[in-house]
């Protein structure tokens, strides 16, 4: 590119050496930097995210396990466990029964229904049966329909502990489900984690709607982060626009002072 010389041999282009247009490229700069760093971290919560759903995939198309194979009185459940199909026999423990508020489906209101099994080692495995719809989520307790009596033999998918204060029982009640504050209500052992109920045999005279597959798609992330990175080039496409302009205002006959047009007349 040809630099176009102005009056008394200055460049043209020597305003973008100026207190103001170098405040403007460092903080475009800066935007820039930011919005690049951002998309990185959308790229990285999208390959997570991948990581996790295969995993989850390779763990919904094995075969069901010992849930003794899985789940442990003294360890968590790691994450890759999770989703995991187990299976596990033993009596329902209704004296025990709590209830998860505030779990819609379809946009209707409903809670959980989590029962203790107690399973022929003695050692308890907290069932979260599933899903109940109700009138008034949360003022009045449901009429939850009981579990099967005697053996029961339970199907479901491994989940790891919720966290946070909305996981302490509360007069039966709960948040979110998790066996380290469940456990301190209970008179025996319990797995850690809890399992999603997907089939139980015998089954229940009035059965609940069992658990719903997870959600495996990839999400927005991908494309936040080329949002982001678009938004990085977007900001120097603005600069090198204004700088355009300001040299061609001062360039033309019209932007120029009367001197400097007059010698190049």
């Amino acid at each position: 590119m040809r630099w176009r010389l102005g009056y008394r041999g200055e460049v043209v282009f020597r305003f973008l050496l100026t207190r103001r247009w170098l405040g403007l490229l460092l903080a475009v700069v800066l935007l820039a930097f930011a919005c690049v760093e951002l998309g990185r971290w959308q790229f990285w919560r999208y390959a997570q995210r991948h990581d996790s759903n295969e995993a989850i995939r390779r763990n919904l198309a094995a075969a069901p396990v010992p849930v003794s194979q899985v789940m442990s009185t003294t360890e968590p459940v790691p994450d890759s466990a999770e989703w995991t199909k187990v299976v596990a026999t033993g009596t329902y423990d209704p004296s025990h029964e709590v209830i998860v508020l505030y779990r819609t489906r379809q946009g209707s209101p409903g809670v959980d229904v989590v029962v203790p099994l107690v399973t022929p080692s003695g050692t308890a495995l907290l069932v979260d049966r599933g899903w109940l719809g109700t009138v008034a989520n949360g003022n009045v307790r449901p009429d939850v329909p009981a579990p099967p009596g005697g053996t029961v033999t339970v199907n479901g998918w491994v989940r790891i502990n919720a966290s946070g204060g909305s996981v302490t029982p509360s007069n039966g009640y709960v948040r979110a489900i998790s066996s380290d504050a469940i456990k301190a209500t209970l008179p025996y052992p319990v797995y850690d984690g809890f399992l999603d109920r997907t089939a139980e045999s015998p089954p229940a005279a009035r059965p609940l709607a069992a658990a719903l597959a997870p959600d495996l798609s990839s999400g927005p992330s991908f494309f936040y982060g080329l949002q982001w990175w678009f938004f990085a080039v977007l900001a120097f496409g603005f600069y090198l626009y204004f700088a355009w302009t300001e040299y061609t205002s001062t360039s033309s006959p019209r932007g120029r002072a009367p001197a400097e047009v007059t010698a190049r007349e």
